[in-house]
């Protein structure tokens, strides 16, 4: 780990950050306004019902890592709690889109290059709400394949060490192989399937020190492939 974290700051950091977001919340914009350089968008997407709590923390430690690869790198968080997004229903998926139509011209956007999938693990697989999103995502394959190309990767934290996290990530990314995305996992030195978290009680995952480190990697790997795809060289490479 980059550095030692102690739950008070790590949660802290972490809701300060969240809480002065929207539905479509954003984080500070991490690049300089005074950048001549096209700005690339990576955001990250809380699947978990719970607003704010460790899936958040989670993505916050991701989108932080992607920042330090490059100032051209701006991160935003998304919360899905909150959000009216219906069950999938493909004999009418207008009806059932509910507060997912909001999220459609976003995403779709040219200046997002990545998305980063945060779910909580329940019974070995994601979230409702993450699947609710997933299915909701036949818009983006109706619409010319607007995220194809885009780089994605997974974070899931479950209750346990070994509480499912890698079935769960797994998961989310077939969905997200079905929109031509370039899915990685989190990047050297931990480069697994992606970023496996434990939050062991209590909501804390700041002692999960190498949970941690596979949410920073992630995010790292994340702009790292972003910024090969659009002709960007890293200072951190």
């Amino acid at each position: 780990m980059d550095q030692q974290f102690t739950r008070r700051k790590f949660m802290g950091a972490a809701g300060a950050a969240i809480a002065a977001g929207t539905a479509v919340g954003s984080l500070p914009s991490t690049a300089s306004a005074q950048t001549s350089e096209k700005l690339l968008q990576i955001f990250g997407i809380n699947c978990s019902p719970r607003a704010g709590k460790t899936t958040a923390a989670a993505l916050k430690m991701a989108l932080d890592g992607a920042a330090e690869i490059s100032p051209q790198i701006e991160t935003r968080l998304i919360e899905l709690a909150g959000m009216n997004i219906g069950v999938f229903n493909p004999d009418n998926p207008a009806a059932s889109q509910g507060d997912f139509k909001n999220l459609v011209p976003v995403l779709s956007s040219t200046k997002v290059v990545g998305i980063i999938l945060g779910t909580p693990v329940y019974f070995s697989n994601m979230s409702s709400l993450c699947k609710a999103f997933l299915d909701h995502c036949m818009a983006f394959r109706k619409n010319q394949f607007a995220l194809s190309g885009k780089v994605a990767g997974v974070i899931a934290v479950g209750g346990a060490r070994n509480g499912g996290q890698e079935l769960t990530i797994q998961s989310v990314q077939a969905a997200l192989l079905c929109q031509e995305m370039i899915v990685v996992g989190d990047g050297k030195p931990t480069a697994h399937t992606g970023a496996t978290l434990w939050n062991r009680a209590d909501d804390d995952i700041s002692t999960d020190e190498f949970g941690l480190s596979t949410a920073r990697n992630l995010g790292r790997r994340i702009a790292e492939v972003a910024l090969q795809i659009h002709g960007a060289k890293s200072p951190k490479t």
